[in-house]
């Protein structure tokens, strides 16, 4: 559970929904720094799973030197040398790699190591990548900066065909309220300002504390208590936990059975697999659809 909540809190800190952002000029990233590459790169550093996953989804995981210890799919990403967290990352370790292009999470935490890479002569792209908008333009100024732009164009057409049939499957559908368990002590829970509430609402429910501008709030039993969700999503390890304390007992969606397990290693990335992160909680909470 400590992975989920390290992986949670890293792609969640500072969430934003789609279009709360001002765009930028092409070739800008969410540092405000330009990407300059003299040709397109041969030796790539990501320090982002989702970033990780964007590559092979693109044909360039053979270009890839380095990843972050996070980083699980696709398999073939395990390959690729282990450089540490992608977080404060050891930039001795990312240069050693002798990387042309290092694409790195944009949070101020990263922000001394890009400058540092870029002191060295490595060109740098930091993206946030917090909600569907926000992976929309990244897979495009990735595929910008590979040279493929085409092929980032065709991924993210894909992935919005699976969200546009996940939403369309549960159309006239009753929206169940959802509340998403994040973690115990203390209570957290999904905000409005997270992908994963752009997730639900998709896939046609409706969030208990969508109202709430944090990517992940920290909440009162009490006031769960009274909102009385019609269904909890958790980790397996949460469910578990859940249904083995009586406390929760108050809530209608653990007395009705109503408590789900989801597929963090699916759901937590705001990637190239978001539409199959759609489509599997339109299953979950719409079991009877098809979407």
């Amino acid at each position: 559970m400590r992975l989920i909540f390290t992986l949670c809190t890293t792609l969640l800190a500072a969430a934003c929904t789609e279009g709360t952002r001002a765009p930028r000029a092409a070739r800008v990233d969410d540092f405000g720094d330009t990407l300059r590459l003299a040709a397109s790169p041969k030796r790539i550093v990501s320090l982002n799973p989702t970033t990780t996953e964007m590559m092979f989804a693109l044909g360039a995981g053979n270009r890839l030197v380095g990843r972050t210890t996070w980083d699980f799919y696709p398999d073939s990403a395990r390959l690729i040398p282990d450089l540490g967290n992608g977080i404060r990352p050891n930039v001795e370790a990312v240069l050693a790699a002798r990387p042309d292009l290092v694409v790195l999470y944009a949070s101020a935490d990263n922000a001394a190591a890009a400058r540092a890479l870029r002191s060295a002569n490595v060109a740098t792209l930091a993206l946030k990548i917090d909600s569907i908008g926000d992976f929309r333009r990244a897979l495009a100024l990735v595929g910008l900066a590979l040279g493929d732009s085409a092929r980032a164009a065709a991924v993210s057409d894909s992935v919005m065909r699976s969200i546009a049939r996940a939403r369309n499957a549960t159309l006239g559908n009753a929206r169940p309220t959802v509340f998403w368990h994040m973690w115990d002590s203390p209570l957290l829970t999904i905000g409005g300002g997270s992908y994963l509430s752009e997730l639900v609402a998709i896939a046609g429910g409706r969030n208990v504390y969508d109202s709430l501008p944090q990517p992940s709030p920290q909440i009162a039993f009490e006031d769960l208590a009274r909102r009385d969700p019609e269904v909890i999503l958790a980790a397996p390890e949460g469910v578990a936990r859940i249904l083995a304390d009586p406390a929760w007992r108050r809530l209608k969606a653990v007395r009705t059975g109503r408590v789900l397990a989801v597929d963090t290693t699916l759901v937590f990335r705001p990637s190239v697999r978001l539409g199959e992160a759609a489509l599997s909680l339109a299953a979950l909470l719409h079991p009877r659809s098809r979407p």
